[in-house]
């Protein structure tokens, strides 16, 4: 009999066998003998997003063999990932309150990555938070990012979060303690953990364990990961002082017209960026933390 080939997308890796979404259907997979062979060579091994080759085995139930890995689009190692579309960037109206320094550097490694940012701001469930951080969602718009206010445990606004995720890799990122697990709950079809909000550290305790690809609720294609929760992220190598305002687009219209050529818009004379934060048509706020990782960078080197 003539073996089935399939193509899929890995979902999940537990207790040595895999878990893989082809043509509508989930079979649990082990992997061919020489492609297992191949991957020991590899410290990465096989990620939760990886596009796989597997053969289905005859007389079984959803079972199948992987017999190669597709070429990675990207990757990330934190959480470990491949061929992400986007990543949902997840704040908290309060408890805890919005780290924007962290929003900005995962957005420049998001960038950097060629991965889509969404911010989503939680726990939106009064008017008068929707009004608070209404300047605050202007300037990340204004900058060219997708935003997106939600109340999950309300369910408000997670109709328009929906059609964000949908036909899309996505990860999810943030501070512990935002709301991810409960937003997650709202958008796919697996019931996960919640955590509450540690009194003494203002931050959630994670409930999150593993890297998992769910599928989007409604029959919508797609997938999100469940992913551990983290607070901290490292710059790529990539990004220097020199190429920081690249990951920056906000800057952009103004950089182009600075005096010198590759202008940090730092101490420069003729700087467009400084004469449009000293104008208002930048945020001032988002310029200082600007700086701030940019010395971070300076002191790298």
């Amino acid at each position: 009999m003539e073996e089935k080939v399939l193509q899929g997308v890995l979902l999940k890796a537990h207790g040595g066998f895999y878990f893989v979404q082809a043509a509508s259907q989930l079979y649990t997979c082990s992997l061919r003998g020489r492609l297992k062979q191949e991957l020991k060579q590899e410290p990465l091994g096989l990620l939760v997003g990886d596009k796989l080759l597997l053969e289905v085995l005859p007389n079984e139930t959803a079972a199948g063999v992987i017999t190669e890995r597709l070429p990675r689009r990207n990757f990330l190692l934190r959480p470990k990932i491949a061929n992400v579309d986007q990543c949902l960037v997840v704040l908290a109206a309060e408890h805890p309150k919005p780290d924007y320094l962290l929003l900005d550097r995962l957005l420049v490694c998001l960038l950097a990555a060629k991965i889509q940012p969404i911010i989503c701001f939680n726990k939106l469930d009064k008017p008068q938070k929707l009004e608070k951080f209404a300047p605050q969602m202007a300037v990340y718009r204004q900058a060219g990012f997708v935003v997106q206010p939600v109340s999950a445990l309300q369910q408000q606004g997670i109709d328009e979060l929906k059609q964000l995720l949908a036909n899309k890799i996505t990860v999810v990122a943030g501070q512990s303690g935002v709301g991810k697990s409960t937003l997650l709950n709202q958008v796919q079809t697996q019931k996960l953990l919640t955590g509450s909000i540690s009194q003494k550290l203002q931050r959630g305790r994670h409930t999150t364990r593993m890297v998992e690809l769910l599928p989007l609720a409604d029959g919508a294609q797609g997938w999100i990961a469940d992913t551990p929760g983290f607070s901290r992220l490292n710059m790529p190598e990539l990004i220097t002082t020199e190429n920081l305002a690249e990951f920056w687009p906000d800057l952009q219209n103004f950089g182009c017209k600075c005096r010198f050529d590759g202008c940090r818009h730092d101490k420069e004379p003729d700087c467009q960026v400084k004469a449009a934060v000293a104008e208002g048509r930048l945020d001032k706020l988002r310029y200082q933390r600007y700086l701030q990782l940019l010395t971070s960078l300076s002191e790298k080197f």
